[in-house]
C-alpha cells in the first residue's frame, strides 16, 4: 500500500487549520457538557466528526483511518478498560463481604474529619496508585473508596479527578518522562529532573485547592497544617527522587513520604472539636485495609520493570495494523526528518496492570472468605455492569488515534509553535490539550515532545524546559480529559453524570493549566538559572 504523508495546513492558513482541528474534540465536550448527552454517544459523535475531517480536510485513505480508529479502540479496551473492570470487582467484592464498612471505621480510626479523609485517600493514595499503575487506576480506585467513606459520588468523582494531577508525569513507574526522553531524543535524567522542578510548587498548591474545592476556605484555614504537611511531605521528595534518581520511583516514594507523614501527623495533631487520638486509635481493625493491602503489592509488583520483562517473555503478541502500520509518514517540522508512524498493537495481557488488579482482587476475595462460585458471579455481573463505559473508554480512544494519525494534533501544535516569544506558556498549554484529548500524559509527550524540542530550538530556548513542561502541562488535563471521567463516574456508580463532572472539573484543569504556563514562562525568562540542568 503507498504511503500517506501528514498535510499540516490543509486548508491553506495555519489558524483555520487548527480551528477545523478543534471540532472533534469541541463535539466531544459539547456533547457531554452543553447537551448532557450521554457519554457514549457523545464519543460516538467526536469520532464520527474526526473521521469526517480526516476523510475530506486530510484526505486520508479510508483503509487507514478504519485502522487509527480500530487501534485506539483496541487500546480502550486493554489495558484501560481491563484494568477498570477488575477494579470494580474488587469494590464489589469488598461491599458484599462488608470490608468496606470496616475501612471506612479504620480511616476514621485515623482522623474522622473527611477533609483529612480526602487528603489521605484522594491525594495520598491516589499518588500510590499512580506511581504504581497510572492509565485511571487512581482515580476509580480512590473515588471508589471515598464512596465508601460516605462521600456523595458525584462529589467523590471530582475530587479524585483534581487530586489526580502532580503525580501524573511520574505515573506508571515514570512512563511518561521515559517516553518523553525515546521520542525527543533529549536525556532522561535531565528530564526528570526539569520536570521535578516544575511540579512539587504544585504538589504544595493541590492539596490546599483539593480541601478549598471541598470546603471553601474556611475549611482550609482550620485545617492548613495537616495541608501543608501532606504537601511538602510529597513536594520535597518529588523534588529530591526525580533530580537525584530518575522518574521510575518518584510517585511511589513521595506518596509514601506524604501518607506516613500526614498519618503521624494526625497522631499529635487535630483540629478543634475532633475526638481524642486515643479514642480513635483504640477502633482499629486490619481486616478493613487487607483488600486494599493486597492491592498495592500487586499493583506495585505488576508494575516492576523486572515484573513487566518477565511476563512478557511469556507472552506478548505484536500485532502490527494492515493497511495503517509505517504507512502514515510525519513531517518536519513536527519531526526532524520524514518517519513513517508505527501502528502496532502491544497485546501484553499478562503484563499489563490489569491482569495484576485481577490477581489482587481474586486472592483479597479469598481471604474475605469469599468463594470461587460467589467470585464468577461477582465478575459477570460487574462485566454487565461495566459494558457501556468500556465502549466509552473504547470510542474516545478511537477518537484520539484518529486525530493522531491525521495529523489534526500536529497541526494545533504548530499554530501554537507560532506564538513566539509566548511560547514557553502557550507550550505548556499544548502539553494540557494533548492529555485533555488523549487522556494520557504518555501519549501527550509521544505526541508533541518532537515539536517541543523542534520549536524551542528555533526560538532559542531550553528545549529540555520545553519538553518537559509538555509533561507538567499535560498533568492539569489529566482531570478534564472525557476518558477519566467516564472512569470516575463508572467506579463510583454514577454512569450518565459524566456532564455535571465535566463541567466542574473543567474550571479547575484549566486555571491550574495557566498557573503551569506562567511558571514555564518565568523559567524560560525571568528566572532561567532554574531551567538550567547539567548532566
Amino acid at each position: 500500500m503507498t504511503p500517506w504523508t501528514q498535510i499540516y495546513d490543509p486548508l491553506g492558513n495555519a489558524w483555520l487549520s487548527a480551528a477545523v482541528s478543534t471540532l472533534p474534540v469541541l463535539v466531544l465536550l459539547a456533547s457531554i457538557a452543553v447537551l448532557r448527552i450521554q457519554a457514549l454517544f457523545g464519543a460516538l459523535l467526536g469520532l464520527g466528526t474526526a473521521l469526517l475531517l480526516a476523510l475530506l480536510v486530510y484526505h486520508m485513505p479510508v483503509r487507514m483511518m478504519a485502522g487509527a480508529a480500530l487501534l485506539g479502540a483496541g487500546y480502550g479496551l486493554l489495558p484501560i478498560g481491563w484494568m477498570v473492570l477488575n477494579i470494580l470487582f474488587l469494590y464489589r467484592l469488598t461491599v458484599q463481604r462488608g470490608r468496606f464498612q470496616l475501612l471506612q471505621a479504620e480511616i476514621a480510626a485515623i482522623t474522622p474529619d473527611p477533609r483529612l479523609q480526602l487528603l489521605l485517600i484522594a491525594f495520598g493514595f491516589g499518588a500510590f496508585f499512580e506511581g504504581c499503575a497510572g492509565f485511571g487506576a487512581p482515580v476509580a480506585i480512590t473515588s471508589a473508596m471515598l464512596v465508601g467513606l460516605g462521600f456523595a459520588p458525584v462529589g467523590a468523582a471530582r475530587l479524585s479527578l483534581i487530586a489526580n494531577t502532580a503525580p501524573v508525569a511520574f505515573g506508571s513507574l515514570g512512563a511518561p518522562i521515559v517516553a518523553l526522553a525515546a521520542v525527543t531524543g533529549l536525556p532522561l535524567m535531565s528530564l526528570s529532573a526539569m520536570v521535578g522542578r516544575q511540579l512539587p510548587f504544585f504538589s504544595i498548591l493541590i492539596p490546599f485547592w483539593l480541601i478549598a474545592a471541598f470546603a471553601g476556605w474556611r475549611g482550609v484555614r482550620e485545617i492548613w497544617p495537616a495541608i501543608l504537611v501532606a504537601g511538602v511531605a510529597f513536594a520535597v521528595p518529588q523534588f529530591l527522587v526525580s533530580n537525584l534518581h530518575g522518574p521510575w520511583l518518584v510517585d511511589v516514594i513521595s506518596a509514601a513520604c506524604s501518607i506516613g507523614g500526614l498519618g503521624l501527623f494526625l497522631r499529635h495533631w487535630r483540629p478543634r472539636g475532633a475526638q481524642t487520638v486515643a479514642a480513635a486509635q483504640a477502633k482499629f481493625d486490619w481486616r478493613g485495609w487487607l483488600p486494599w493491602i493486597i492491592l498495592s503489592c500487586g499493583v506495585f509488583l505488576w508494575g516492576l520493570p523486572a515484573t513487566k520483562a518477565a511476563l512478557d517473555g511469556l507472552f506478548v503478541l505484536r500485532i502490527p495494523v494492515p493497511g495503517l502500520d509505517a504507512l502514515v509518514v510525519r513531517m518536519p517540522p513536527v519531526v526532524a526528518a520524514p518517519t513513517p508512524e508505527p501502528a502496532v498493537y502491544l497485546l501484553n495481557l499478562l503484563s499489563t496492570s490489569g491482569t495484576g488488579i485481577l490477581l489482587s482482587a481474586i486472592l483479597a476475595g479469598l481471604a474475605m472468605g469469599a468463594r470461587p462460585v460467589e467470585l464468577l458471579r461477582t465478575y459477570a455481573a460487574t462485566l454487565r455492569l461495566a459494558l457501556i463505559p468500556l465502549a466509552t473508554i473504547a470510542s474516545m480512544l478511537a477518537l484520539g488515534y484518529v486525530t493522531r494519525y491525521s495529523g489534526a494534533d500536529s497541526v494545533l501544535g504548530l499554530a501554537l509553535a507560532h506564538s513566539g516569544m509566548l511560547y514557553p506558556f502557550f507550550g505548556t498549554l499544548l502539553g494540557w490539550l494533548g492529555v485533555a484529548a488523549t487522556g494520557s500524559d504518555t501519549a501527550s509527550n509521544v505526541l508533541f515532545g518532537g515539536l517541543q524540542r523542534t520549536t524551542a530550538e528555533r526560538i532559542g530556548i531550553s528545549p529540555i524546559l520545553m519538553a518537559a513542561a509538555n509533561s507538567s502541562g499535560g498533568v492539569m488535563g489529566k482531570m478534564a480529559d472525557a476518558q477519566s471521567i467516564v472512569v470516575a463516574a463508572t467506579a463510583t456508580g454514577i454512569r450518565g453524570k459524566e456532564s455535571e463532572i465535566l463541567r466542574y472539573v473543567l474550571f479547575h484543569s484549566v486555571a491550574l493549566a495557566v498557573l503551569v504556563g506562567l511558571l514555564v514562562l518565568g523559567q524560560a525568562y525571568l528566572w532561567p538559572l532554574s531551567a538550567m540542568v547539567v548532566r
